[in-house]
């Protein structure tokens, strides 16, 4: 069990990656709250995770207003005693299109999901790693941050700005014992949110094109993923810390 007894906190978790990250850690002992904005879709996930003997709990929290981000840490802390991992997993995309296409309401909740919610978290989580002598924040950004591509430039920016923030905050945050990473996924197609990736539905032709950049020839999978924070929310990583695991094939090299 390697996470044995850790409070860990799972944004976006009603599905995809995030589901996959709250399964994997709960097998590996951590008591983990499942956050989603779905209330029924977070229910499940946290019923499903039970069923299987592990220990979970739902509490649902919009990730972009400070209120809910805040009830979501203190939550943990009443139901656990104290938070040590806090899994920023929360996501958003406008549709693959030209930059001047974007409306600024698609803009403003690309930015508001994906970087505010990180802002939030850090604010309100902050104090109680420093109260608790140390913890750990793991930022899921995106190979589209390392190596962007046209058609979802500000997704792009917003996951490049996780990705440097991430690394401020590591070197900011490092003399309190608490540790920051990102782990940057490759694309999915079995995500909720494929289509806006590609642009339309993710026919064959789609599949195969994107497919042909990886160059270990398959997709990533939620399980990829939760591998690779199972790693950094464990004592296994205690010094690792303002890194950035590319979960992508190769694809970024």
């Amino acid at each position: 069990m390697r996470v044995q007894g850790k409070s860990v906190i799972v944004t976006g978790s009603g599905g995809g990656i995030g589901e996959g990250i709250a399964r994997r850690l709960a097998a590996e002992g951590a008591s983990v709250i499942v956050n989603d904005i779905n209330a029924a879709a977070g229910e499940r996930v946290a019923a499903d995770i039970a069923k299987a003997g592990g220990k979970a709990s739902f509490f649902a929290a919009d990730v972009t207003k400070s209120a809910d981000v805040k009830a979501l840490v203190d939550a943990a802390v009443q139901r656990h005693g104290r938070l040590d991992v806090m899994i920023n997993n929360a996501g958003w995309t406008h549709r693959n299109r030209p930059a001047l296409e974007v409306s600024e309401d698609e803009f403003d909740k690309c930015y508001a999901v994906n970087m505010k919610s990180i802002y939030l978290a850090t604010i309100h989580a902050t104090p109680v790693f420093r109260a608790g002598k140390g913890g750990s924040f793991i930022n899921i950004a995106s190979t589209a941050g390392v190596r962007p591509r046209p058609g979802l430039t500000w997704y792009n920016g917003s996951k490049g700005a996780v990705i440097t923030t991430s690394k401020s905050l590591a070197a900011e945050l490092g003399p309190d014992n608490i540790r920051v990473n990102c782990i940057n996924p490759v694309f999915n197609p079995d995500t909720g949110l494929s289509a806006e990736f590609a642009g339309g539905p993710v026919d064959e032709a789609r599949r195969a094109k994107f497919l042909a950049t990886i160059p270990l020839g398959r997709f990533s999978t939620a399980l990829d993923v939760a591998n690779a924070c199972l790693y950094l929310a464990s004592d296994e990583a205690a010094f690792i810390s303002g890194v950035c695991i590319e979960v992508d094939g190769a694809r970024c090299v």
